[in-house]
């Protein structure tokens, strides 16, 4: 599957593929930032690049911000809880996926990824990305029949990540965010038997590996 996907983007014609980040946010379909319509994008990319401060009022009554905008990196708040990274990543012939996270700051961080061809048709993620489970975070040495990780990790009941996409580099992290969901005491309780580096993956070619 990952060599048909492969296989699309070397033989389609894209009619964005030489245009930057800046290009591809204002193209974007409404649907996927519906706080903001394109007019509002375009304004925003020119606050920024005129060194203002790139902030609009949201059709939520809230505002975006744009931080963050590169030649092939995007940093958005589009709420004041929710913000949008994206990453133009390369594959051949000056052709690329968007990947795109959105994160949702409620009482942690937990994101939501996806990808896109150029001119926003959404990709199968898992010939892209497969992400590690929350097994993964657990320290090597932990003996997981032991009474006191049992209760440790009793109060664990969902899985949340964080997503962070790299603006100076071709890099995706991931970290495990629901311990930080439980009160300190049980924090300090699954503290021993986690790692505390997160999960880095790095885009070759046309997946992250």
């Amino acid at each position: 599957m990952r060599k048909f996907v492969y296989v699309l983007f070397l033989f389609c014609s894209f009619s964005v593929m030489a245009q930057d980040m800046a290009s591809v946010f204002v193209a974007m379909p409404d649907e996927y930032v519906p706080q903001l319509e394109d007019a509002w994008r375009k304004d925003l990319v020119d606050l920024y690049r005129s060194k203002e401060e790139a902030k609009l009022k949201n059709n939520m009554g809230g505002y975006a911000k744009l931080v963050k905008l590169t030649a092939d990196y995007l940093l958005l708040e589009s709420t004041e809880r929710t913000t949008i990274e994206m990453k133009l990543l390369p594959l051949v012939n000056n052709t690329f996926v968007v990947c795109k996270v959105v994160t949702l700051k409620g009482p942690v961080a937990d994101s939501r990824i996806a990808f896109f061809s150029p001119d926003w048709k959404p990709l199968d993620s898992s010939d892209l990305f497969t992400p590690v489970n929350a097994g993964w975070f657990l320290r090597d040495d932990v003996d997981t029949a032991s009474v006191r990780y049992q209760e440790a990790v009793s109060s664990l009941d969902m899985d949340m990540f964080q997503y962070r996409l790299s603006p100076d580099s071709l890099t995706l992290t991931q970290s495990y965010t629901t311990p930080l969901y439980v009160d300190e005491e049980t924090q300090d309780m699954l503290k021993p038997f986690l790692k505390v580096e997160p999960k880095v993956y790095v885009w070759t070619k046309n997946y992250f590996k």
